[in-house]
Protein backbone atom coordinates (compact mmCIF):
# COMPACT_ATOMS: atom_id res chain seq x y z
CA UNK A 1 0.00 0.00 0.00
CA UNK A 2 1.50 3.36 -1.06
CA UNK A 3 1.15 6.82 0.47
CA UNK A 4 -1.65 7.79 -1.94
CA UNK A 5 -3.76 4.83 -0.86
CA UNK A 6 -3.19 5.65 2.80
CA UNK A 7 -4.21 9.28 2.28
CA UNK A 8 -7.29 8.24 0.29
CA UNK A 9 -8.44 5.84 3.00
CA UNK A 10 -7.72 8.44 5.67
CA UNK A 11 -9.82 11.13 3.98
CA UNK A 12 -12.70 8.72 3.28
CA UNK A 13 -13.24 8.23 7.02
CA UNK A 14 -15.64 10.82 8.44
CA UNK A 15 -13.76 13.79 9.88
CA UNK A 16 -16.02 13.64 12.95
CA UNK A 17 -14.91 10.10 13.79
CA UNK A 18 -11.27 10.91 13.10
CA UNK A 19 -11.46 13.88 15.51
CA UNK A 20 -13.15 11.72 18.16
CA UNK A 21 -10.39 9.15 17.74
CA UNK A 22 -7.67 11.81 17.95
CA UNK A 23 -9.26 13.25 21.09
CA UNK A 24 -9.47 9.82 22.76
CA UNK A 25 -5.93 8.81 21.81
CA UNK A 26 -4.51 12.13 23.00
CA UNK A 27 -6.30 11.83 26.37
CA UNK A 28 -5.11 8.26 26.90
CA UNK A 29 -1.50 9.09 25.98
CA UNK A 30 -1.58 12.16 28.22
CA UNK A 31 -2.54 9.95 31.18
CA UNK A 32 -0.30 6.96 30.40
CA UNK A 33 2.88 8.55 29.01
CA UNK A 34 2.82 12.26 29.94
CA UNK A 35 6.59 12.38 29.58
CA UNK A 36 6.40 11.85 25.81
CA UNK A 37 6.33 15.58 25.13
CA UNK A 38 7.10 15.08 21.44
CA UNK A 39 3.46 14.11 20.89
CA UNK A 40 2.49 17.67 21.77
CA UNK A 41 4.45 18.84 18.72
CA UNK A 42 1.52 17.67 16.56
CA UNK A 43 -0.70 20.26 18.22
CA UNK A 44 1.94 22.98 17.89
CA UNK A 45 2.29 22.32 14.15
CA UNK A 46 -1.48 22.27 13.62
CA UNK A 47 -2.00 25.58 15.41
CA UNK A 48 1.00 27.06 13.57
CA UNK A 49 -0.40 26.09 10.18
CA UNK A 50 -3.78 27.62 11.00
CA UNK A 51 -2.08 30.74 12.33
CA UNK A 52 -0.15 31.12 9.08
CA UNK A 53 -3.02 30.67 6.62
CA UNK A 54 -5.96 32.28 8.46
CA UNK A 55 -5.07 35.96 7.73
CA UNK A 56 -4.59 35.22 4.02
CA UNK A 57 -7.87 33.30 3.89
CA UNK A 58 -9.85 36.12 5.52
CA UNK A 59 -8.30 38.77 3.26
CA UNK A 60 -9.09 36.89 0.06
CA UNK A 61 -12.57 35.72 1.09
CA UNK A 62 -13.75 39.20 2.09
CA UNK A 63 -12.20 40.85 -0.97
CA UNK A 64 -13.72 38.27 -3.31
CA UNK A 65 -17.16 38.41 -1.66
CA UNK A 66 -17.40 42.20 -1.91
CA UNK A 67 -16.01 42.32 -5.44
CA UNK A 68 -18.47 39.74 -6.77
CA UNK A 69 -21.54 40.79 -4.76
CA UNK A 70 -24.67 41.62 -6.73
CA UNK A 71 -26.25 44.84 -5.51
CA UNK A 72 -29.43 44.69 -7.63
CA UNK A 73 -32.00 43.38 -5.16
CA UNK A 74 -35.76 43.43 -5.40
CA UNK A 75 -38.13 43.77 -2.42
CA UNK A 76 -37.95 40.10 -1.48
CA UNK A 77 -34.18 40.13 -1.60
CA UNK A 78 -34.02 43.24 0.55
CA UNK A 79 -36.30 41.52 3.04
CA UNK A 80 -34.32 38.30 3.21
CA UNK A 81 -30.97 40.10 3.38
CA UNK A 82 -32.34 42.20 6.26
CA UNK A 83 -33.41 38.97 8.00
CA UNK A 84 -29.98 37.44 7.47
CA UNK A 85 -28.15 40.48 8.84
CA UNK A 86 -30.46 41.17 11.80
CA UNK A 87 -30.55 37.50 12.87
CA UNK A 88 -26.76 37.26 12.74
CA UNK A 89 -26.40 40.43 14.82
CA UNK A 90 -28.99 39.13 17.30
CA UNK A 91 -27.05 35.87 17.56
CA UNK A 92 -23.94 37.82 18.59
CA UNK A 93 -25.96 39.79 21.17
CA UNK A 94 -27.36 36.56 22.65
CA UNK A 95 -23.82 35.16 22.83
CA UNK A 96 -22.57 38.24 24.72
CA UNK A 97 -25.46 38.05 27.19
CA UNK A 98 -24.93 34.32 27.67
CA UNK A 99 -21.19 34.79 28.20
CA UNK A 100 -21.84 37.47 30.81
CA UNK A 101 -24.38 35.35 32.69
CA UNK A 102 -22.32 32.15 32.51
CA UNK A 103 -18.66 33.16 32.09
CA UNK A 104 -16.26 30.44 30.97
CA UNK A 105 -12.44 30.48 31.13
CA UNK A 106 -10.04 28.38 29.06
CA UNK A 107 -6.76 26.60 29.74
CA UNK A 108 -4.33 28.69 27.67
CA UNK A 109 -0.58 28.21 27.91
CA UNK A 110 1.60 31.23 28.62
CA UNK A 111 -1.38 33.22 29.94
CA UNK A 112 -2.04 34.12 33.56
CA UNK A 113 -5.54 35.02 34.70
CA UNK A 114 -5.71 38.71 35.41
CA UNK A 115 -2.58 39.65 33.43
CA UNK A 116 -4.51 42.12 31.29
CA UNK A 117 -6.08 45.28 32.58
CA UNK A 118 -9.47 46.64 31.61
CA UNK A 119 -9.45 48.97 28.62
CA UNK A 120 -11.49 52.13 28.51
CA UNK A 121 -13.73 52.41 25.47
CA UNK A 122 -11.64 55.32 24.18
CA UNK A 123 -8.51 53.15 24.31
CA UNK A 124 -10.32 50.37 22.46
CA UNK A 125 -11.51 52.79 19.76
CA UNK A 126 -8.05 54.32 19.42
CA UNK A 127 -6.48 50.89 18.96
CA UNK A 128 -9.23 49.89 16.54
CA UNK A 129 -8.70 52.95 14.34
CA UNK A 130 -4.92 52.55 14.44
CA UNK A 131 -5.18 48.92 13.40
CA UNK A 132 -7.58 49.79 10.57
CA UNK A 133 -5.07 51.98 8.74
CA UNK A 134 -2.07 49.68 9.14
CA UNK A 135 -0.23 48.84 5.93
CA UNK A 136 -2.33 46.07 4.32
CA UNK A 137 0.65 43.77 3.74
CA UNK A 138 1.80 44.29 7.32
CA UNK A 139 -1.77 43.66 8.50
CA UNK A 140 -1.75 40.22 6.87
CA UNK A 141 1.77 39.40 8.11
CA UNK A 142 0.95 40.43 11.69
CA UNK A 143 -2.56 38.90 11.61
CA UNK A 144 -4.20 42.27 12.27
CA UNK A 145 -7.74 41.23 11.32
CA UNK A 146 -9.26 44.68 11.78
CA UNK A 147 -6.82 46.06 9.21
CA UNK A 148 -7.39 43.06 6.97
CA UNK A 149 -11.16 43.64 6.96
CA UNK A 150 -10.74 47.38 6.33
CA UNK A 151 -8.40 47.02 3.36
CA UNK A 152 -10.22 43.96 1.98
CA UNK A 153 -13.41 46.03 1.96
CA UNK A 154 -11.77 48.94 0.13
CA UNK A 155 -9.96 46.73 -2.38
CA UNK A 156 -13.06 44.57 -2.92
CA UNK A 157 -15.21 47.64 -3.61
CA UNK A 158 -12.58 48.99 -5.99
CA UNK A 159 -12.48 45.71 -7.88
CA UNK A 160 -16.28 45.66 -8.04
CA UNK A 161 -16.35 49.12 -9.60
CA UNK A 162 -13.36 48.98 -11.93
CA UNK A 163 -12.13 45.43 -12.54
CA UNK A 164 -12.80 43.32 -15.60
CA UNK A 165 -14.64 39.99 -15.21
CA UNK A 166 -11.40 38.05 -15.72
CA UNK A 167 -9.81 39.93 -12.80
CA UNK A 168 -12.75 39.10 -10.55
CA UNK A 169 -12.41 35.47 -11.60
CA UNK A 170 -8.72 35.48 -10.65
CA UNK A 171 -9.51 36.91 -7.21
CA UNK A 172 -12.24 34.31 -6.72
CA UNK A 173 -9.87 31.53 -7.83
CA UNK A 174 -7.23 32.71 -5.35
CA UNK A 175 -9.81 32.59 -2.56
CA UNK A 176 -10.78 29.07 -3.66
CA UNK A 177 -7.13 27.96 -3.69
CA UNK A 178 -6.51 29.18 -0.14
CA UNK A 179 -9.80 27.60 0.97
CA UNK A 180 -8.57 24.33 -0.51
CA UNK A 181 -5.33 24.71 1.45
CA UNK A 182 -7.32 25.23 4.65
CA UNK A 183 -9.34 22.11 3.88
CA UNK A 184 -6.06 20.20 3.61
CA UNK A 185 -4.90 21.52 6.99
CA UNK A 186 -8.24 20.63 8.58
CA UNK A 187 -7.84 17.06 7.30
CA UNK A 188 -4.90 16.94 9.72
CA UNK A 189 -7.07 18.20 12.61
CA UNK A 190 -7.32 14.74 14.27
CA UNK A 191 -3.53 14.60 14.60
CA UNK A 192 -3.33 18.18 15.80
CA UNK A 193 -6.12 17.62 18.32
CA UNK A 194 -4.40 14.49 19.55
CA UNK A 195 -1.30 16.59 20.31
CA UNK A 196 -3.30 19.42 21.90
CA UNK A 197 -5.34 17.11 24.12
CA UNK A 198 -2.18 15.20 25.07
CA UNK A 199 -0.49 18.42 26.23
CA UNK A 200 -3.57 19.59 28.16
CA UNK A 201 -4.18 16.24 29.90
CA UNK A 202 -0.48 15.79 30.66
CA UNK A 203 -0.40 19.25 32.29
CA UNK A 204 -3.73 19.49 34.14
CA UNK A 205 -5.32 16.04 33.93
CA UNK A 206 -8.88 15.19 32.94
CA UNK A 207 -10.23 18.26 34.72
CA UNK A 208 -9.63 20.10 31.43
CA UNK A 209 -12.67 18.35 29.93
CA UNK A 210 -15.00 19.97 32.45
CA UNK A 211 -13.98 23.33 30.97
CA UNK A 212 -14.68 22.07 27.46
CA UNK A 213 -18.06 20.77 28.61
CA UNK A 214 -19.11 24.12 30.13
CA UNK A 215 -17.98 25.93 26.98
CA UNK A 216 -19.91 23.54 24.76
CA UNK A 217 -23.09 23.89 26.86
CA UNK A 218 -22.83 27.69 26.59
CA UNK A 219 -22.35 27.55 22.80
CA UNK A 220 -25.20 25.10 22.23
CA UNK A 221 -27.49 27.03 24.57
CA UNK A 222 -26.93 30.30 22.71
CA UNK A 223 -27.49 28.62 19.34
CA UNK A 224 -30.67 26.95 20.58
CA UNK A 225 -31.97 30.30 21.84
CA UNK A 226 -31.46 31.80 18.40
CA UNK A 227 -33.00 28.85 16.57
CA UNK A 228 -36.04 28.45 18.80
CA UNK A 229 -36.73 31.97 20.08
CA UNK A 230 -35.21 34.87 18.16
CA UNK A 231 -35.41 33.58 14.59
CA UNK A 232 -39.13 32.71 15.03
CA UNK A 233 -39.65 36.11 16.65
CA UNK A 234 -38.28 37.84 13.54
CA UNK A 235 -40.58 35.76 11.35
CA UNK A 236 -43.59 36.52 13.57
CA UNK A 237 -42.93 40.26 13.35
CA UNK A 238 -43.09 39.99 9.56
CA UNK A 239 -45.89 37.45 9.10
CA UNK A 240 -48.04 38.02 12.21
CA UNK A 241 -48.70 34.28 12.41
CA UNK A 242 -47.31 31.23 14.20
CA UNK A 243 -43.85 30.56 12.65
CA UNK A 244 -43.12 27.28 14.46
CA UNK A 245 -44.68 24.82 11.97
CA UNK A 246 -42.42 26.28 9.25
CA UNK A 247 -39.45 26.38 11.65
CA UNK A 248 -39.77 22.73 12.67
CA UNK A 249 -40.10 21.69 9.03
CA UNK A 250 -36.87 23.51 8.21
CA UNK A 251 -35.05 22.06 11.22
CA UNK A 252 -36.22 18.53 10.43
CA UNK A 253 -35.59 18.49 6.68
CA UNK A 254 -32.65 20.91 6.36
CA UNK A 255 -31.05 21.21 9.79
CA UNK A 256 -30.83 17.47 10.44
CA UNK A 257 -28.97 16.81 7.20
CA UNK A 258 -26.69 19.83 7.73
CA UNK A 259 -25.86 18.51 11.21
CA UNK A 260 -24.19 15.46 9.66
CA UNK A 261 -22.69 17.06 6.53
CA UNK A 262 -21.34 20.08 8.50
CA UNK A 263 -21.39 22.15 5.31
CA UNK A 264 -23.90 24.85 4.40
CA UNK A 265 -22.66 24.71 0.81
CA UNK A 266 -23.22 20.96 0.58
CA UNK A 267 -26.75 21.46 1.92
CA UNK A 268 -27.76 23.97 -0.80
CA UNK A 269 -29.45 21.34 -3.07
CA UNK A 270 -31.50 20.04 -0.13
CA UNK A 271 -32.56 23.56 0.80
CA UNK A 272 -33.57 24.32 -2.76
CA UNK A 273 -35.69 21.18 -2.95
CA UNK A 274 -37.36 22.09 0.34
CA UNK A 275 -38.09 25.60 -0.98
CA UNK A 276 -39.68 24.06 -4.06
CA UNK A 277 -41.96 21.91 -1.89
CA UNK A 278 -42.82 24.98 0.20
CA UNK A 279 -43.93 26.68 -3.06
CA UNK A 280 -41.36 29.47 -2.84
CA UNK A 281 -40.72 31.26 -6.14
CA UNK A 282 -37.83 29.50 -7.90
CA UNK A 283 -36.28 32.70 -9.28
CA UNK A 284 -36.08 33.95 -5.70
CA UNK A 285 -34.80 30.92 -3.81
CA UNK A 286 -32.27 29.97 -6.51
CA UNK A 287 -30.35 33.11 -5.48
CA UNK A 288 -31.46 33.53 -1.86
CA UNK A 289 -30.31 30.07 -0.72
CA UNK A 290 -26.72 30.33 -2.05
CA UNK A 291 -26.60 33.89 -0.68
CA UNK A 292 -27.72 32.64 2.73
CA UNK A 293 -25.03 29.96 2.71
CA UNK A 294 -22.55 32.84 2.46
CA UNK A 295 -23.87 35.59 4.73
CA UNK A 296 -26.50 34.00 7.02
CA UNK A 297 -24.19 32.81 9.79
CA UNK A 298 -26.08 32.90 13.10
CA UNK A 299 -24.15 29.96 14.50
CA UNK A 300 -20.82 31.40 13.40
CA UNK A 301 -21.60 34.70 15.15
CA UNK A 302 -22.33 32.79 18.37
CA UNK A 303 -19.09 30.81 18.10
CA UNK A 304 -16.91 33.84 17.40
CA UNK A 305 -18.47 35.89 20.20
CA UNK A 306 -18.53 33.19 22.89
CA UNK A 307 -14.94 32.12 22.20
CA UNK A 308 -13.72 35.73 22.22
CA UNK A 309 -15.52 36.44 25.50
CA UNK A 310 -14.02 33.25 26.98
CA UNK A 311 -10.50 34.42 26.07
CA UNK A 312 -11.24 37.87 27.53
CA UNK A 313 -12.46 36.28 30.78
CA UNK A 314 -9.38 34.05 30.90
CA UNK A 315 -6.86 36.90 30.72
CA UNK A 316 -8.86 39.24 32.92
CA UNK A 317 -10.23 41.79 30.44
CA UNK A 318 -13.39 43.48 31.67
CA UNK A 319 -15.68 43.91 28.66
CA UNK A 320 -17.81 47.03 29.03
CA UNK A 321 -21.35 47.26 27.69
CA UNK A 322 -20.30 49.56 24.85
CA UNK A 323 -17.35 47.33 23.97
CA UNK A 324 -19.64 44.30 24.01
CA UNK A 325 -21.98 46.00 21.52
CA UNK A 326 -19.05 46.74 19.22
CA UNK A 327 -17.91 43.12 19.59
CA UNK A 328 -21.39 42.05 18.41
CA UNK A 329 -21.00 44.16 15.27
CA UNK A 330 -17.46 42.85 14.62
CA UNK A 331 -18.56 39.23 15.16
CA UNK A 332 -21.61 39.61 12.91
CA UNK A 333 -19.48 41.15 10.17
CA UNK A 334 -16.84 38.47 10.51
CA UNK A 335 -19.45 35.70 10.54
CA UNK A 336 -20.79 36.88 7.18
CA UNK A 337 -17.35 36.21 5.72
CA UNK A 338 -16.82 32.86 7.43
CA UNK A 339 -15.22 30.19 5.27
CA UNK A 340 -17.43 27.37 4.04
CA UNK A 341 -15.02 24.71 5.28
CA UNK A 342 -15.69 22.75 8.47
CA UNK A 343 -14.65 24.90 11.40
CA UNK A 344 -14.41 27.98 9.17
CA UNK A 345 -15.91 30.26 11.84
CA UNK A 346 -13.13 29.32 14.25
CA UNK A 347 -10.55 30.96 11.99
CA UNK A 348 -12.24 34.32 12.59
CA UNK A 349 -11.85 34.21 16.38
CA UNK A 350 -8.46 36.02 16.19
CA UNK A 351 -10.14 38.84 14.26
CA UNK A 352 -12.62 39.42 17.10
CA UNK A 353 -9.91 38.96 19.74
CA UNK A 354 -7.76 41.61 18.09
CA UNK A 355 -10.55 44.10 18.81
CA UNK A 356 -9.54 43.83 22.50
CA UNK A 357 -5.82 43.82 21.80
CA UNK A 358 -5.53 40.07 22.42
CA UNK A 359 -2.48 38.69 20.62
CA UNK A 360 -2.65 36.18 17.80
CA UNK A 361 -0.71 33.53 19.76
CA UNK A 362 -3.34 33.51 22.51
CA UNK A 363 -6.28 33.73 20.09
CA UNK A 364 -5.05 30.76 18.03
CA UNK A 365 -5.03 28.62 21.19
CA UNK A 366 -8.75 29.41 21.46
CA UNK A 367 -9.13 28.28 17.85
CA UNK A 368 -7.48 24.99 18.80
CA UNK A 369 -9.92 24.57 21.70
CA UNK A 370 -12.72 25.21 19.21
CA UNK A 371 -11.51 22.32 17.07
CA UNK A 372 -11.50 20.03 20.11
CA UNK A 373 -15.20 20.67 20.78
CA UNK A 374 -15.95 21.13 17.07
CA UNK A 375 -17.36 17.61 16.68
CA UNK A 376 -20.55 18.89 18.33
CA UNK A 377 -20.20 22.68 18.01
CA UNK A 378 -19.66 22.78 14.24
CA UNK A 379 -22.47 20.32 13.54
CA UNK A 380 -25.02 22.36 15.52
CA UNK A 381 -23.68 25.62 14.08
CA UNK A 382 -24.13 24.35 10.51
CA UNK A 383 -27.60 23.00 11.28
CA UNK A 384 -28.64 26.42 12.60
CA UNK A 385 -27.10 28.30 9.66
CA UNK A 386 -28.48 26.09 6.91
CA UNK A 387 -32.02 25.63 8.29
CA UNK A 388 -32.26 29.39 8.81
CA UNK A 389 -31.48 29.92 5.10
CA UNK A 390 -34.69 28.11 4.14
CA UNK A 391 -36.67 29.55 7.05
CA UNK A 392 -35.88 33.17 6.19
CA UNK A 393 -36.23 32.61 2.45
CA UNK A 394 -39.72 31.18 2.90
CA UNK A 395 -40.59 33.92 5.41
CA UNK A 396 -39.52 36.69 3.01
CA UNK A 397 -41.52 35.13 0.18
CA UNK A 398 -44.64 34.82 2.36
CA UNK A 399 -44.21 38.37 3.63
CA UNK A 400 -44.03 39.89 0.13
CA UNK A 401 -47.01 37.83 -1.02
CA UNK A 402 -49.06 38.93 1.99
CA UNK A 403 -48.06 42.55 1.46
CA UNK A 404 -49.08 42.35 -2.20
CA UNK A 405 -52.32 40.52 -1.41
CA UNK A 406 -51.27 37.38 -3.28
Amino acid sequence: MNITDIVRRWTHISLIWRIVAGLAVGAVLGLVVPQWSAIGLLGTLFVGALKAVAPVLVALLVTSSIARANGHLGPRFRTVVAEYVVSTLLAAVVAVVGSRLFPVTLNLSGVLSGDASSDALTDVLERLLSNMVMNPVQAVVSANYVGILFWAGIIGYGLKRLAQPVTLQVVGDLADVVTLAVKGIIQCAPLGICGLVFTTVADVGLDAFSTYGRLLVLLVGCMAANALVFNPLLAFLLLRRNPYPLLFTCLRESGLNAFFTRSSAANIPINMELCRRLRVDEDFYSVSIPLGATINMNGAAVTITVMTMAVAHTIGIEVSFASALMLCAVSALGACGASGVAGGSLLLIPMACSFFGIGNDVAMQAVAVGFIIGVVQDSIETALNSSADVFFTATADMYERRKNGV
